[in-house]
């Protein structure tokens, strides 16, 4: 059944006797809740998924680190390559014997017992846009345009857990914050929303800034002149929503159940709830940072607390960045001024922060991190003192619920530049989260016309999990 949707304001309010508006967003949340069932029971789930990891993870945080971070300055320092390749930063002894990350990562040094890192990930894409779609779907670019949407697009990995494995009691399944993935000039790219499988699969794109003193999310935020008592009392505006727009007969009973649903989310708080920051004290948020992106890492921790069963966390942009040479993670220049006083000082603290909080809760031994960019930067630096796109080798990171920690798994070469062994693809890291999540990699889904699908094709990394 097929529903049209209004275009309703941010912050439009409901008028008694007049109009009844709700924000988008949280139309489609619930649009999303009532088609869970549906889709969910489609999967087809195969025997060979038989380790003890399938299934352990109830919930994951996907740390994006949008631009692609320097393998060099992070997870891979290169202490043997010529001085014009290891950089100006030097390794250091991490609490695993024989680990070594790079100095600009000391905080990371003391949690690498509970981490997995991966350091031969590879998609020999040097592109954000493509590169990003593989990474963030599991699937090869093929589109028309990779700076633009089309309805062939893959579904996003979050997309794909919001229609498999939804959540079982709050409004959201799959959040992404603190706002979506942008190539400049302020480009929305694929890979990042449902595709062929239609809007109501999008993951809920939450435009925020939880560091915001005055922090809170529009769309479940009450009009300062409705009361809670008086949303509750205005029932007759169901019968108004048809003059809003006009629907199929048979699709009116849905939208009134869907808007009574609605009606009961914002009087009780249940969605907000999760995002009241301020709740925490002022110590945890020192404790992760008090930057857009630390604030966004606690929130994604309060929202899989509240059952949100995926929270994708993207690294923000920053003021100017759309005009900036080395804007999020994509240091074309000034590389290691850049790396050493904005960027790792800040994943450094929030990361950290988010495993030992997540852990002191006993929450991390059912919670996946990842932690993970586009692709890696090059062997040299140019003349702008930067280092270029490069895809031919990088790394991630994996942590929490199934995962075997207190290891690297593969290689780069001497120079960081490809891998040396053990060579893993955006389809083996894209199955191995979808296993620890319960979801096969041979599992299958119905596409809009009702043709299988299956979710990816790699099987989950073995000595990972």
């Amino acid at each position: 059944m097929k529903s049209q949707q209004v275009d309703f304001g941010r912050r439009k309010c409901i008028r008694a006797g007049t109009s009844a508006w709700f924000a988008t967003s949280l139309w489609q949340i619930l649009q999303s809740r009532a088609a869970n069932a549906q889709a969910a029971g489609s999967v087809v789930s195969k025997s060979s998924d038989s380790n003890a990891s399938f299934g352990r993870a109830k919930r994951i945080i996907y740390l994006y680190l949008s631009g692609g971070p320097s393998q060099y300055e992070t997870f891979d320092p290169k202490p043997d390559a010529p001085a014009e390749i290891r950089g100006s930063f030097k390794p250091i002894s991490s609490n695993v014997p024989g680990i070594n990350l790079c100095e600009l990562l000391p905080r990371t040094s003391t949690i690498a017992d509970r981490l997995a890192i991966v350091r031969s990930f590879a998609t020999d894409d040097p592109n954000h846009e493509s590169g990003g779609y593989w990474v963030n779907t599991g699937h090869k670019y093929a589109g028309p345009d990779m700076r633009s949407l089309a309805p062939s697009d893959w579904p996003t990995l979050a997309s794909i857990v919001k229609m498999l494995r939804p959540t079982d009691g709050g409004p959201f399944s799959s959040v992404m914050l603190p706002e979506p993935i942008v190539a400049n000039p302020n480009v929305f790219l694929p890979g990042q929303n449902a595709g062929f499988l239609g809007r109501r699969w999008d993951p809920e794109i939450l435009r925020c800034d939880p560091s915001a003193i005055d922090f809170n999310i529009d769309s479940l935020t009450l009009p300062e002149q409705i009361t809670e008592s008086r949303l509750g009392s205005r029932k007759a505006l169901l019968s108004e929503f048809g003059a809003l727009q006009p629907v199929r007969a048979r699709a009116i009973d849905e939208y009134e159940q869907l808007r009574q649903e609605a009606m009961g989310l914002l009087i009780s708080g249940t969605a907000k709830g999760a995002f009241a920051i301020d709740q925490e004290s002022a110590t945890m948020r020192d404790r992760y940072g008090r930057s857009k992106w630390g604030q966004s890492v606690l929130l994604a921790r309060r929202l899989i607390e509240a059952d949100v069963r995926m929270v994708f966390v993207n690294w923000p942009r920053e003021p100017g960045d759309l005009s900036a040479p080395n804007p999020l993670w994509d240091t074309h220049a000034h590389n290691d001024v850049r790396m050493k006083s904005v960027l790792c000082p800040q994943f450094d603290q929030g990361f950290t922060a988010l495993i030992e909080d997540l852990e002191t809760r006993g929450l991390l031994e059912e919670t996946l991190i990842v932690a993970v960019g586009e692709m890696g930067r090059t062997p040299k630096f140019n003349a702008s003192g930067g280092r270029d796109h490069w895809g031919n080798v990088f790394s991630f990171v994996l942590a929490g619920a199934g995962i075997r920690a207190g290891q690297v798994y593969g290689a780069s070469d001497r120079d960081g530049a490809y891998p040396a062994h053990d060579r893993v693809t955006p389809p083996e890291l894209t199955a191995t989260i979808l296993h620890l999540l319960g979801i096969s990699h041979e599992a299958t889904f119905p596409d809009r016309t009702g043709r299988p699908l299956r979710v990816v094709e790699g099987a989950p990394i073995t000595a990972l999990i």
